[in-house]
C-alpha cells in the first residue's frame, strides 16, 4: 500500500491587519482538513505584511516568543483539533533586540516539536531583512511528525544548496519553503531552484509564496506555490500567480525510495573532496 501523505500549502493576500490574517489562515487550515489534509504550511511571516520592504521599528511589534506566544499556542490548539501537522512561519522574539525569522512545527496532536530559524538573511532593496532578523543559529533540524520527517527552509535560504543537502542527509522526506518573493528576476528562479533541489536531494518540496501588491512597497508577490516531487516535477501543477489559493496534493513518500534507488546521488557523493567549498 502506498505511503501517501495528503499535504497542503496556502497563498494569501495581506488583508490589512493581523487578526484577520490569523482568521484567514485558520479558515484555510479548516478547509484543508475538510479535504483530508495531514500536514500544512503557511506563507512566510504569515500573519503580517511583508514589512521588510521598509525599515521601520514599529514592525518589531509583530514578533512574539515561540512557542510561548499566543499565536503559536492558538495554532497548536488548532493542530490538535484538526489532527494536522502545522508549520507556522513566525516572527520570533527571543528577547528585546534579538529577533528571528522562524518556523514553528506543531505535530498532529498539538505538541510543539521545535523550530527552524532562517539561516541566510538578505539586505537588498525591497528585502531589508537584516534590519529585522538575526541569522538563524539552530542548524537544519528534522522534525519527526505524525506524517514523517519534515524539514524547513525559508525564502532566501532556497538560493543556497548546502541547507537543502543538510536536510536530505538528515532524513527529510518533505521540506517546506515558505517565502515572500516578487516578480522580476526571481520568478524564473522560483520554478527552477526548488524543483532542482527536490531532484538533487530526492525528496518532496512544498514551495509557498504570497500574492498581491502590499501598501508598504511595490513588490508584486506572484504566488505560483507548488509541490515538487523527488524527480523535480510539479505535483499536479502550480497555484495561480495572481489569486489566493489553497493547494492540497497527495505525496507518495514511497517515491523517495524509488528515486534514490534509481539515482543514488547520496551514495555517489564525495565529501572527502568538498573541503575547499566550506573553507573561509
Amino acid at each position: 500500500m502506498a505511503n501517501v501523505v495528503k499535504s497542503a500549502i496556502v497563498q494569501l493576500k495581506w488583508t490589512g491587519d493581523k487578526e484577520s490574517m490569523l482568521d484567514a489562515h485558520e479558515q484555510a487550515a479548516r478547509d484543508a482538513a475538510a479535504q483530508g489534509t495531514q500536514v500544512m504550511c503557511f506563507q512566510e511571516l504569515f500573519y503580517g505584511p511583508y514589512f521588510c520592504q521598509v525599515q521601520d521599528e514599529q514592525f518589531y511589534e509583530y514578533a512574539e516568543a515561540v512557542p510561548e506566544g499566543p499565536i503559536t499556542q492558538r495554532f497548536a490548539a488548532l493542530a490538535k483539533e484538526l489532527g494536522m501537522v502545522l508549520v507556522l512561519p513566525m516572527y520570533e522574539l527571543e528577547q528585546a533586540g534579538l529577533l528571528y525569522n522562524t518556523a514553528a512545527v506543531i505535530d498532529a496532536d498539538g505538541t510543539y516539536l521545535g523550530k527552524y530559524r532562517k539561516t541566510h538573511i538578505p539586505q537588498v532593496k525591497g528585502f531589508w531583512e537584516k534590519f529585522y532578523f538575526r541569522p538563524g543559529n539552530l542548524g537544519y533540524p528534522i522534525f519527526e511528525t505524525a506524517v514523517g520527517k519534515v524539514g524547513v527552509y525559508i525564502c532566501y535560504d532556497r538560493h543556497f544548496p548546502e541547507g537543502w543537502r543538510a536536510l536530505g542527509l538528515a532524513g527529510a522526506e518533505i521540506v517546506f519553503n515558505p517565502s515572500a518573493t516578487s516578480r522580476g528576476l526571481s520568478a524564473y528562479l522560483w520554478q527552477l531552484e526548488q524543483t532542482a533541489s527536490a531532484a538533487a536531494n530526492m525528496y518532496f518540496v512544498g514551495a509557498i509564496n504570497r500574492v498581491g501588491v502590499e501598501p508598504l512597497g511595490d513588490n508584486d508577490f506572484y504566488g505560483t506555490s507548488y509541490f515538487a516531487n523527488p524527480r523535480g516535477q510539479f505535483v499536479d501543477g502550480t497555484a495561480s500567480d495572481m489569486d489566493e489559493e489553497l493547494l492540497v496534493r497527495d505525496l507518495d513518500l514511497d517515491l523517495i525510495t524509488e528515486v534514490r534507488n534509481q539515482w543514488a546521488f547520496y551514495r555517489d557523493r564525495r565529501p572527502d573532496m568538498y573541503g575547499p567549498l566550506v573553507a573561509d
